[in-house]
């Protein structure tokens, strides 16, 4: 699964410039010109990494940094602040605010996309492992196979996709709405049963006679990976 960065920012030329370079890195993107529609869609979605300007329509970047971090889902959330402000004074209180890191304009685009890899190895090293392990269950994400106790599992690219998912944050309740749009993305018009389908249809393929079901549904929630399994030795 492509780790997923928001972009919140209104000049629209230094978007789709970060956009092309994201995107060549193997990123999905997500771009927001407005600081209020920017809460609105993280608290639908919280994406793996937000790069924020810090004057925006709506809302500050300032503001929106605080708020994240008053959050118990978005506490962690990495935050690059990007802005045109140079002073020193200026740099510690984007970092005050709850900024992980921080970028000046104009900047480097090289450094940028840097800084963007190491805040996601220190904050969720998992996205960038090739290889998935929960239990007796092995992903690997670069030869697209799947094993359980040794033997292959043969499953369809939806059910490999969401399968990666869940396993990069076991323990983690994904309603129908959020795995629509980080496995089969926001752009795919398929009802929400869709996804009771493939769990279905992967939980099918993992287990068979008495091997425990890694799968959890959480009624009136959603699904998540069972961390229990996951700890499993």
């Amino acid at each position: 699964m492509k780790p997923r960065v928001m972009i919140v920012e209104d000049e629209q030329a230094l978007n789709l410039l970060l956009r092309y370079n994201l995107e060549s890195e193997g990123f999905e993107v997500d771009i927001v010109d407005r600081g209020d529609e920017a809460e609105l869609r993280i608290a639908e979605a919280v994406p793996d990494l937000v790069i924020l300007d810090w004057m925006l329509p709506g809302v500050s970047g300032i503001e929106i940094c605080r708020r994240l971090r008053a959050r118990s889902e978005t506490k962690h959330l990495p935050v690059l602040m990007l802005t045109a402000r140079g002073e020193e004074s200026e740099r510690v209180r984007g970092l005050d605010t709850g900024a992980d890191d921080y970028v000046v304009k104009p900047f480097s685009l090289p450094e940028l996309l840097a800084r963007v890899h190491a805040l996601l190895r220190r904050s969720n090293p998992e996205q960038t492992m090739k290889v998935l392990v929960a239990g007796d269950i092995e992903l690997d994400r670069e030869k697209k196979r799947v094993h359980r106790g040794g033997r292959e599992l043969h499953l369809g690219p939806t059910e490999f996709r969401l399968l990666e998912f869940l396993m990069v944050s076991p323990g983690r309740v994904f309603t129908r709405e959020q795995l629509l749009d980080s496995v089969w993305g926001r752009e795919a018009y398929i009802d929400e049963r869709t996804v009771d389908v493939h769990v279905g249809r992967l939980r099918k393929a993992l287990s068979r006679g008495r091997e425990i079901d890694p799968i959890r549904t959480v009624r009136g929630s959603g699904y998540s990976f069972n961390e229990q399994f996951a700890k499993a030795s």
